[in-house]
Protein backbone atom coordinates (compact mmCIF):
# COMPACT_ATOMS: atom_id res chain seq x y z
CA UNK A 1 0.00 0.00 0.00
CA UNK A 2 1.27 3.46 -1.12
CA UNK A 3 2.14 6.12 1.82
CA UNK A 4 -0.67 8.44 0.80
CA UNK A 5 -3.22 5.02 0.45
CA UNK A 6 -2.42 4.48 4.12
CA UNK A 7 -2.58 7.76 5.94
CA UNK A 8 -5.75 8.71 3.68
CA UNK A 9 -7.25 5.05 5.47
CA UNK A 10 -5.88 6.16 8.73
CA UNK A 11 -6.13 10.79 9.09
CA UNK A 12 -9.39 10.42 11.07
CA UNK A 13 -8.39 7.90 13.85
CA UNK A 14 -4.67 9.58 13.74
CA UNK A 15 -1.76 8.94 12.59
CA UNK A 16 1.69 9.99 13.01
CA UNK A 17 4.42 11.06 9.59
CA UNK A 18 8.22 10.38 10.63
CA UNK A 19 9.97 11.86 8.55
CA UNK A 20 14.32 12.20 7.91
CA UNK A 21 15.55 15.44 7.30
CA UNK A 22 18.36 15.43 7.62
CA UNK A 23 21.08 12.55 6.82
CA UNK A 24 24.78 12.51 8.04
CA UNK A 25 27.65 10.27 7.49
CA UNK A 26 26.28 6.43 7.49
CA UNK A 27 22.40 6.35 7.35
CA UNK A 28 20.00 3.63 6.72
CA UNK A 29 17.68 5.73 4.38
CA UNK A 30 18.27 9.27 2.91
CA UNK A 31 16.76 12.53 3.26
CA UNK A 32 13.31 12.69 2.27
CA UNK A 33 12.43 8.97 3.73
CA UNK A 34 8.88 8.80 5.07
CA UNK A 35 6.82 6.41 7.20
CA UNK A 36 3.44 6.49 9.02
CA UNK A 37 2.53 5.14 12.28
CA UNK A 38 -1.22 4.26 13.37
CA UNK A 39 -1.69 2.84 17.07
CA UNK A 40 -1.34 -0.94 15.58
CA UNK A 41 -0.15 -0.38 12.32
CA UNK A 42 2.89 1.22 10.01
CA UNK A 43 3.73 1.69 6.14
CA UNK A 44 7.03 3.06 4.47
CA UNK A 45 9.97 2.27 6.45
CA UNK A 46 13.05 5.08 7.23
CA UNK A 47 15.52 2.07 7.20
CA UNK A 48 14.67 -0.33 9.48
CA UNK A 49 16.41 -1.50 12.29
CA UNK A 50 16.66 0.00 15.99
CA UNK A 51 16.35 3.67 14.33
CA UNK A 52 13.10 2.89 13.10
CA UNK A 53 11.71 1.04 16.52
CA UNK A 54 12.64 3.78 18.44
CA UNK A 55 10.54 6.71 16.07
CA UNK A 56 7.71 3.88 15.91
CA UNK A 57 7.82 3.85 19.81
CA UNK A 58 8.15 7.43 20.24
CA UNK A 59 5.31 7.98 17.38
CA UNK A 60 3.04 5.45 19.72
CA UNK A 61 3.70 7.56 22.54
CA UNK A 62 2.87 10.74 20.94
CA UNK A 63 -0.97 9.12 19.36
CA UNK A 64 -1.50 8.10 23.49
CA UNK A 65 -0.64 11.68 24.74
CA UNK A 66 -1.94 13.60 21.80
CA UNK A 67 0.94 15.05 21.11
CA UNK A 68 1.29 17.45 17.71
CA UNK A 69 5.06 17.07 16.90
CA UNK A 70 8.69 16.21 18.24
CA UNK A 71 12.09 16.98 16.22
CA UNK A 72 14.70 14.14 16.72
CA UNK A 73 18.21 14.18 16.67
CA UNK A 74 19.59 10.85 16.42
CA UNK A 75 23.51 9.33 16.18
CA UNK A 76 23.74 6.04 15.28
CA UNK A 77 25.67 4.60 17.45
CA UNK A 78 26.05 1.82 20.34
CA UNK A 79 23.45 4.01 22.47
CA UNK A 80 20.95 3.12 19.69
CA UNK A 81 22.08 0.53 19.01
CA UNK A 82 23.45 0.74 15.47
CA UNK A 83 27.37 0.84 14.20
CA UNK A 84 26.68 3.17 11.12
CA UNK A 85 27.99 5.98 12.67
CA UNK A 86 26.00 8.53 10.85
CA UNK A 87 23.48 10.83 12.30
CA UNK A 88 19.90 11.68 11.29
CA UNK A 89 17.23 14.55 12.16
CA UNK A 90 14.01 13.04 12.20
CA UNK A 91 10.78 15.12 12.35
CA UNK A 92 7.59 13.24 13.73
CA UNK A 93 4.17 15.07 13.45
CA UNK A 94 0.96 14.09 13.99
CA UNK A 95 -0.30 13.79 9.74
CA UNK A 96 -3.19 16.27 8.46
CA UNK A 97 -5.23 16.23 4.97
CA UNK A 98 -1.99 18.70 3.75
CA UNK A 99 0.12 16.18 4.88
CA UNK A 100 -1.60 13.59 2.37
CA UNK A 101 -2.06 16.32 -0.50
CA UNK A 102 1.47 16.85 -0.39
CA UNK A 103 2.54 13.25 -0.55
CA UNK A 104 0.02 12.05 -2.88
CA UNK A 105 1.48 15.13 -5.42
CA UNK A 106 4.96 13.58 -4.65
CA UNK A 107 3.71 10.02 -5.38
CA UNK A 108 2.28 11.14 -8.60
CA UNK A 109 5.73 13.21 -9.72
CA UNK A 110 7.66 10.15 -8.43
CA UNK A 111 5.35 7.74 -10.77
CA UNK A 112 5.66 9.86 -13.70
CA UNK A 113 9.63 10.02 -13.44
CA UNK A 114 9.74 6.42 -13.64
CA UNK A 115 12.26 4.63 -15.90
CA UNK A 116 10.46 3.07 -18.57
CA UNK A 117 11.28 -0.79 -19.29
CA UNK A 118 9.20 -2.72 -21.90
CA UNK A 119 9.06 -6.47 -21.86
CA UNK A 120 8.37 -8.31 -25.07
CA UNK A 121 7.43 -11.64 -24.42
CA UNK A 122 4.75 -13.42 -21.20
CA UNK A 123 6.16 -16.44 -21.61
CA UNK A 124 8.02 -18.26 -18.12
CA UNK A 125 10.55 -15.91 -17.88
CA UNK A 126 8.80 -12.80 -19.15
CA UNK A 127 6.40 -13.08 -16.61
CA UNK A 128 8.88 -14.13 -13.76
CA UNK A 129 10.51 -11.01 -15.02
CA UNK A 130 7.37 -8.56 -14.62
CA UNK A 131 6.92 -9.92 -11.35
CA UNK A 132 10.35 -9.43 -10.07
CA UNK A 133 10.02 -5.86 -11.40
CA UNK A 134 6.65 -5.13 -9.60
CA UNK A 135 8.18 -3.79 -6.37
CA UNK A 136 10.79 -1.85 -8.05
CA UNK A 137 10.68 2.21 -9.26
CA UNK A 138 10.23 1.39 -13.07
CA UNK A 139 7.21 1.31 -15.01
CA UNK A 140 6.99 -1.88 -16.60
CA UNK A 141 5.13 -2.78 -19.41
CA UNK A 142 4.75 -6.40 -20.51
CA UNK A 143 3.89 -7.08 -24.39
CA UNK A 144 2.85 -10.10 -26.38
CA UNK A 145 0.92 -11.18 -29.56
CA UNK A 146 -0.98 -13.70 -28.29
CA UNK A 147 -4.36 -14.06 -26.78
CA UNK A 148 -4.34 -15.77 -23.32
CA UNK A 149 -0.77 -15.05 -21.76
CA UNK A 150 -1.64 -11.72 -19.84
CA UNK A 151 -4.03 -12.56 -16.88
CA UNK A 152 -2.49 -12.95 -13.33
CA UNK A 153 0.12 -10.28 -13.56
CA UNK A 154 1.04 -7.93 -10.88
CA UNK A 155 -1.25 -4.76 -10.51
CA UNK A 156 0.91 -2.42 -11.19
CA UNK A 157 2.37 -4.34 -14.07
CA UNK A 158 0.60 -2.61 -17.46
CA UNK A 159 -0.18 -5.32 -20.13
CA UNK A 160 -0.74 -4.94 -23.50
CA UNK A 161 -1.79 -7.50 -26.24
CA UNK A 162 -0.36 -6.34 -29.83
CA UNK A 163 -0.33 -8.03 -33.55
CA UNK A 164 3.00 -6.69 -33.94
CA UNK A 165 5.12 -5.59 -30.88
CA UNK A 166 7.83 -4.23 -33.11
CA UNK A 167 5.02 -0.86 -33.11
CA UNK A 168 5.68 -0.55 -29.07
CA UNK A 169 9.21 -0.03 -30.11
CA UNK A 170 8.91 2.71 -32.63
CA UNK A 171 6.35 4.47 -30.21
CA UNK A 172 8.65 4.13 -26.84
CA UNK A 173 9.84 7.33 -25.76
CA UNK A 174 12.96 8.39 -25.37
CA UNK A 175 15.05 6.65 -22.23
CA UNK A 176 12.98 3.58 -22.80
CA UNK A 177 14.82 -0.08 -21.98
CA UNK A 178 13.81 -2.79 -24.15
CA UNK A 179 13.95 -6.36 -22.38
CA UNK A 180 13.40 -8.66 -25.15
CA UNK A 181 12.11 -12.50 -25.08
CA UNK A 182 9.51 -13.57 -27.23
CA UNK A 183 8.39 -17.07 -28.12
CA UNK A 184 9.81 -16.32 -31.49
CA UNK A 185 13.46 -16.00 -32.49
CA UNK A 186 12.77 -14.18 -35.61
CA UNK A 187 10.51 -12.04 -33.67
CA UNK A 188 13.57 -11.18 -30.98
CA UNK A 189 15.45 -9.98 -34.07
CA UNK A 190 13.29 -7.66 -35.28
CA UNK A 191 12.47 -6.54 -31.92
CA UNK A 192 16.25 -5.73 -31.07
CA UNK A 193 17.10 -4.28 -34.73
CA UNK A 194 14.42 -1.75 -34.00
CA UNK A 195 15.53 -1.18 -30.20
CA UNK A 196 19.15 -0.60 -31.42
CA UNK A 197 18.17 2.00 -34.55
CA UNK A 198 16.41 4.31 -32.07
CA UNK A 199 19.79 5.25 -30.90
CA UNK A 200 18.59 6.57 -27.61
CA UNK A 201 17.47 3.52 -25.41
CA UNK A 202 18.60 3.10 -22.09
CA UNK A 203 18.94 -0.91 -22.28
CA UNK A 204 18.48 -3.31 -25.21
CA UNK A 205 18.62 -6.93 -23.61
CA UNK A 206 17.92 -10.32 -25.72
CA UNK A 207 17.44 -13.44 -23.73
CA UNK A 208 19.77 -16.05 -25.86
CA UNK A 209 22.98 -17.89 -25.78
CA UNK A 210 26.12 -17.01 -27.24
CA UNK A 211 25.00 -18.37 -30.37
CA UNK A 212 22.27 -16.46 -30.52
CA UNK A 213 23.70 -13.58 -30.28
CA UNK A 214 26.15 -14.57 -33.16
CA UNK A 215 23.29 -15.04 -35.95
CA UNK A 216 21.73 -11.94 -34.59
CA UNK A 217 24.95 -9.96 -35.52
CA UNK A 218 25.91 -11.86 -38.69
CA UNK A 219 22.17 -11.01 -39.72
CA UNK A 220 22.41 -7.45 -38.27
CA UNK A 221 25.32 -6.14 -40.04
CA UNK A 222 24.54 -8.51 -43.68
CA UNK A 223 21.34 -5.65 -43.29
CA UNK A 224 23.59 -2.86 -42.87
CA UNK A 225 23.91 -2.62 -39.54
CA UNK A 226 26.95 -0.69 -37.73
CA UNK A 227 29.35 -2.78 -35.35
CA UNK A 228 29.55 -0.23 -33.76
CA UNK A 229 25.64 -0.45 -32.60
CA UNK A 230 26.20 -3.92 -31.45
CA UNK A 231 28.09 -3.03 -28.07
CA UNK A 232 24.38 -1.75 -27.03
CA UNK A 233 23.04 -5.11 -27.04
CA UNK A 234 23.33 -7.01 -23.65
CA UNK A 235 22.90 -10.71 -24.81
CA UNK A 236 22.31 -13.09 -22.92
CA UNK A 237 20.53 -10.76 -20.32
CA UNK A 238 21.12 -11.05 -16.61
CA UNK A 239 25.06 -11.75 -17.58
CA UNK A 240 26.60 -15.21 -17.86
CA UNK A 241 28.63 -15.66 -14.33
CA UNK A 242 25.53 -17.43 -13.43
CA UNK A 243 24.55 -20.85 -15.09
CA UNK A 244 21.33 -21.37 -13.68
CA UNK A 245 18.13 -21.11 -16.88
CA UNK A 246 15.58 -21.48 -14.25
CA UNK A 247 12.94 -18.70 -15.00
CA UNK A 248 12.94 -17.06 -12.15
CA UNK A 249 16.84 -16.96 -11.47
CA UNK A 250 17.17 -15.05 -15.08
CA UNK A 251 14.36 -12.74 -13.99
CA UNK A 252 16.19 -12.25 -10.66
CA UNK A 253 19.91 -11.49 -12.14
CA UNK A 254 18.06 -9.36 -15.28
CA UNK A 255 15.93 -7.27 -12.49
CA UNK A 256 19.40 -6.60 -10.98
CA UNK A 257 21.10 -5.42 -13.93
CA UNK A 258 18.02 -3.26 -15.46
CA UNK A 259 18.36 -1.36 -11.92
CA UNK A 260 22.14 -0.78 -12.28
CA UNK A 261 21.35 0.68 -15.54
CA UNK A 262 18.37 2.47 -15.03
CA UNK A 263 19.31 3.58 -11.09
CA UNK A 264 22.74 4.71 -11.71
CA UNK A 265 23.06 7.61 -9.90
CA UNK A 266 19.35 8.22 -9.38
CA UNK A 267 17.97 9.60 -5.50
CA UNK A 268 14.92 7.75 -3.89
CA UNK A 269 12.31 10.26 -2.81
CA UNK A 270 11.47 8.18 0.82
CA UNK A 271 7.55 7.43 -0.58
CA UNK A 272 6.64 4.29 -1.87
CA UNK A 273 3.99 4.25 -5.27
CA UNK A 274 1.53 1.49 -5.94
CA UNK A 275 0.45 2.13 -9.31
CA UNK A 276 -2.77 0.04 -11.04
CA UNK A 277 -3.21 -2.79 -13.53
CA UNK A 278 -3.98 -1.36 -17.03
CA UNK A 279 -4.68 -3.70 -19.94
CA UNK A 280 -4.97 -2.62 -23.77
CA UNK A 281 -5.87 -4.57 -26.68
CA UNK A 282 -3.86 -2.93 -29.23
CA UNK A 283 -4.42 -5.09 -32.48
CA UNK A 284 -5.68 -2.48 -35.01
Amino acid sequence: MSLSAFLARNLRDGAILIRIENARGSTPREAGAAMAVTATDTAGTIGGGQLEFHCIDIARDMLAASERKRDLDIPLGPQMGQCCGGRVMASLKRATAADLAMIAAREKADASARPVVQIFGAGHTGRALAQALAPLPFATTLIDDRDGVLQGLPANITSVRMADPVRAVEAAKPGCAFVILSHSHALDYRLAEAALARGDAAYVGMIGSATKRARFEASFLRDGGRPETLARLTCPIGGCDVDDKRPEVIAALTAAELVRNLLRGSKASGEAVTGRAATHDATA
